[in-house]
């Protein structure tokens, strides 16, 4: 469906991502809008597909997930095989928190969330038993410096 995202479009989206626990009633308010209107935008906005699934974030830390790695792979194997395989070892694995296949030196990088480095090596030698790979480097974050799931709207 294609949609055209006017400014008012923006300001609900970005109140959304601001807080999606707000009601249609605060939405409205803060756009400068009316609540029927804003919940036919939402419904529009839901519809086309920009509005996906409506979650929580949790804290991290406060849960004890305090070790953060990105995790750098090479691999020799490039097979639809291989990649489905892979794939799925990372579906079934909730520690990889993203996963992206990248142009250049290297092939893939996760960033992987769990409690402390022996947890990491735990995922790490699950994955190595499952997948081939050519190379891994674990790099851990010291420090996260900014972190949104917002986009620049």
């Amino acid at each position: 469906m294609d949609i055209r995202i006017d400014e008012m479009d923006r300001k609900i989206l970005a109140e959304l991502q601001r807080d999606a626990s707000q009601s249609f009633d605060e939405i409205a308010k803060n756009v400068g809008s009316s609540k029927t209107p804003v919940w036919n935008r939402i419904r529009k906005l839901k519809e086309a597909g920009i509005i996906g699934q409506q979650t929580v974030l949790l804290d991290a830390d406060a849960l004890g997930f305090e070790a953060t790695f990105f995790v750098l792979i090479r691999t020799s194997e490039h097979e639809a095989d291989w990649q489905a395989k892979f794939l799925d070892a990372l579906k079934k694995r909730p520690e990889v928190q993203e996963a992206h296949r990248l142009a250049g030196d290297i092939d893939y990088i996760l960033k992987v969330r769990v409690k402390n480095a022996r947890a990491y090596d735990a995922f790490y030698q699950a994955l190595i038993s499952e997948v081939r790979v050519y190379n891994v480097t674990a790099l851990l974050s010291m420090e996260e410096l900014k972190s949104t799931v917002s986009l620049p709207l």
